[in-house]
């Protein structure tokens, strides 16, 4: 079910706390996707809730299922739209599709001058990354509640970059995965797969495999939820001014 063919049409349990509205042509570098809530412009990142009530978390989707545009949240733009990345001004696609849902949750940062205790590597200056694995394509820029499941230490570039593996609450086999053993139990696969999807992704253009960290493992979903809430700390330091912002948009 994990690996289901693609899915007809979004999933409809998706909620989204917010209207969308495009500008600019999608397969350009104007495209951009902005949020609205009662007529006014808001920050999928700052002004969606990280919590979505029963131990869930709202997941605001960048990349349907099967997606190959590296489309995110502009983190430095003004109310951070969703937009198609660039590398030395070109668009960037994937070299071939990912095979789960993928987004970020919101009022997270994986803070750049933060040296992990144990990896001694700091964040990527993102919002926390988001996997999530069951059978329909939630479509981009809808908000989901997901349960966390896993999280992989992802270090790119020397960046450490978590990897939240999740599922959504209205997903068929929600009720059956509580937890990272549920995962490998109900889905077999799909972690390994999750893991060297990301180990190779960059590899056709000359970039090296990335590595995890913990021994490669997926870690449990206790150990997933401390990952969340100290990138939400962080987040909000982001927010109060506590630490420097730099060039990301805030909103402040």
């Amino acid at each position: 079910a994990c690996f289901a063919r693609a899915a007809r049409g979004a999933a409809r349990a998706a909620r989204l706390a917010s209207t969308t509205v495009v500008e600019g042509a999608e397969g350009t570098e104007s495209y951009r996707q902005f949020f609205e809530e009662g007529g006014k412009r808001i920050s999928p990142w700052h002004d969606i809730p990280l919590e979505a009530g029963g131990g869930a978390y709202n997941m605001v989707t960048e990349i349907p299922k099967y997606g190959l545009a590296k489309m995110e949240v502009d983190t430095k733009g003004e109310s951070n739209p969703i937009m198609q990345d660039t590398k030395k001004g070109k668009l960037r696609f994937y070299h071939g599709p990912i095979f789960w849902n993928y987004g970020c949750l919101p009022q997270t940062w994986e803070n750049p001058n933060e040296k992990h205790p144990e990896l001694g590597c700091f964040g990527d200056d993102d919002p926390i990354d988001v996997v999530e694995i069951g059978a329909s394509a939630l479509e981009a820029g809808s908000v989901t509640p997901v349960k966390p499941l896993g999280v992989l230490a992802m270090i790119d570039d020397g960046e450490l970059d978590w990897k939240v593996i999740a599922v959504a609450t209205s997903d068929p086999l929600a009720s059956k995965l509580n937890d990272i053993g549920d995962v490998e139990k109900e889905c077999p696969g799909v972690v390994s797969g999750i893991r060297e999807w990301f180990r190779w992704y960059k590899t056709p253009d000359d970039k090296p495999l990335n590595a995890f960290g913990f021994d490669e493992a997926a870690l449990p979903k206790a150990k997933t939820v401390e990952v969340i809430a100290e990138t939400h700390a962080a987040w909000k330091g982001l927010r109060d001014g506590s630490i420097d912002a730099g060039k990301l948009w805030t909103g402040k």
